[in-house]
């Protein structure tokens, strides 16, 4: 049985940040992470090209802990403007539909807005204009920020999430900046936990690969892993299975496709998939001037083409883009990668979203436990949820608390 002070359970960006900030107060610190690779929900396709199949933009970049740390790791923070604060193209998108669009748009934020200052607990999908024309892609967009349809997410909770509006994207990955982070620790790879044992003066930590003593842990799981007990606790926390069963996540995936003859096509412009219904793709044509397509697809929809196995968003994809730019394409385009969030046994979906009772859900979870168990994790942040800057700072905190705790008890 190996021994440590503090045993971290999950690589992702919560995990990462929680076991650095212990390595570098020089506590002994073993992190273990169940995939064969770091990051987590941050994952940096390492092809030709640096393609985030995860997070990857960071969001309140002026405020965001990882992107102080980027150029410190060697890493280049692009400061050029996101492809949807520009016009989309107008192949199958006039510029007068899209002015119309962003007006529908402001309207529907400004009912949310007024809704949210009478702190409205009612669904999201009460905004919309009845029978409005463009219902259907603002719910596509609702979907590809939050994962999560307009009808289940709470304007009281929705309101919550705090954002500075400024975005940046890292040149190299997200996930590969995450990564890099994470180089000077003990990071066990492969090495799902199944079992943290807190009946006795030390944690007991079970994985395939053996076990693990700790004075204390930090869980950085995400919710769906506790609430389907895939790792469970004993004896058993059931205020803690209530609050992660409370905290579903949503589903927001990716597809790169490879262009061929890029150069004649913009770079970092949108091209949306259909405006008349909300099961559609959004895709970037050349992000960062690169010879790729990414195509973005979220909620229900992203579900479903997960549920038709591999190779569903590429295949769907590219029929929306050759009906969009026309025939030719199908040749140019070719696939790359793509993410399946909900599939994933070890994510079960992209991110936290602002459903119903989410708040007090967020908080039950990240109670401390004994000042032995610490929570972390973007389901944990009161308002920086679905955020990989929220991850960070969850970990810090509970990594914080850790070694308070520690310096309390005798070791």
């Amino acid at each position: 049985m190996h021994e440590t002070d503090i045993a971290v359970i999950g690589a992702g960006a919560a995990g990462v940040a929680a076991a650095r900030r212990l390595h570098d107060q020089h506590i002994a610190t073993v992190l273990m992470e169940a995939r064969d690779r770091v990051g987590g929900r941050a994952w940096t396709y390492a092809g030709e090209h640096a393609l985030d199949l995860g997070c990857g933009w960071l969001h309140s970049a002026d405020e965001n802990e990882w992107a102080s740390l980027a150029p410190r790791l060697g890493f280049t923070v692009d400061e050029s403007p996101p492809p949807w604060s520009r016009p989309a193209l107008t192949v199958n998108f006039s510029a007068a539909e899209q002015a119309e669009y962003r007006a529908a748009w402001e309207r529907f934020y400004d009912s949310i807005d007024a809704a949210a200052a009478e702190d409205s607990d009612r669904p999201m999908s009460d905004c919309f204009e009845p029978g409005g024309r463009w219902n259907p892609i603002l719910q596509a967009m609702v979907t590809y920020i939050n994962g999560a349809e307009a009808e289940k997410i709470s304007i009281r909770e929705y309101a919550r999430y705090h954002d500075s509006e400024l975005n940046r994207r890292v040149r190299q990955g997200y996930g590969a900046l995450i990564q890099a982070y994470a180089a000077p620790l003990d990071i066990r790879t492969g090495c799902p936990v199944t079992l943290i044992d807190h009946s006795g003066t030390r944690l007991r930590i079970v994985t395939p690969r053996g076990e693990i003593s700790a004075r204390a842990a930090v869980i950085a799981a995400p919710p769906g892993v506790l609430a389907n007990e895939s790792l469970r606790f004993s004896p058993a926390l059931p205020q803690k299975l209530e609050a992660a069963h409370a905290l579903p996540l949503g589903v927001a995936d990716k597809v790169f496709l490879a262009l061929d003859n890029a150069d004649e096509m913009p770079r970092d412009t949108r091209v949306y998939g259909s405006t008349t219904t909300h099961e559609t793709g959004s895709y970037t044509l050349r992000p960062f001037g690169r010879p790729v397509v990414e195509g973005y697809f979220g909620g229900e929809f992203a579900r479903a083409l997960e549920h038709e196995g591999a190779g569903a968003f590429a295949a769907f994809a590219i029929e929306q883009l050759v009906g969009a730019l026309g025939g030719d394409m199908r040749k140019r385009l070719k696939p790359i990668a793509e993410s399946a969030w909900a599939r994933d046994p070890y994510s079960l979906g992209s991110y936290s979203y602002g459903n119903p009772g989410a708040q007090a859900a967020r908080a039950k979870l990240a109670v401390p436990i004994d000042g032995r168990l610490f929570f972390a994790g973007e389901h944990c942040s009161e308002k920086d949820f679905s955020t990989a800057h929220g991850a960070y700072r969850t970990g810090v905190k509970a990594a914080d608390a850790a070694i308070r705790a520690l310096q309390a008890q005798p070791a």
